[in-house]
């Protein structure tokens, strides 16, 4: 994560469950809130609903590995969480992926695509 710190303290994930705009779909509820600054902030949290703890920190690798190469996609200064629902526990790679993205469009947090000259 070149451009993004991580969310850590309880009070800035509030703050972000709080103030900030939701969007979610079967597997995953993501929050946005902009933080005012350059940088973006990203916290992942996975409840023990999901699973035993083997399936909720693989959960937590898929949603930070596809944030980490898709992050220059991301509009800068926004607070980012990540809510994992059940049905995250049996997705692959590529379909974590797939629906992190859809729901970074929905919540505009995602820079228009560039043209290729």
């Amino acid at each position: 994560m070149n451009f993004t710190d991580r969310l850590k303290k309880n009070d800035d994930f509030r703050a972000v469950y709080k103030k900030g705009r939701s969007c979610a779909n079967h597997e995953f509820v993501v929050y946005a809130l902009s933080n005012g600054t350059e940088r973006s902030r990203f916290g992942v949290s996975v409840s023990k609903k999901v699973g035993n703890s083997v399936v909720r920190h693989r959960v937590k690798r898929l949603v930070k590995e596809n944030y980490r190469l898709r992050e220059e996609m991301f509009v800068p200064g926004t607070d980012i969480v990540v809510v994992a629902r059940a049905a995250a526990a049996g997705l692959n790679f590529d379909r974590v992926g797939g629906s992190l993205l859809h729901l970074a469009k929905r919540l505009h947090i995602v820079k228009p695509m560039q043209t290729q000259e």
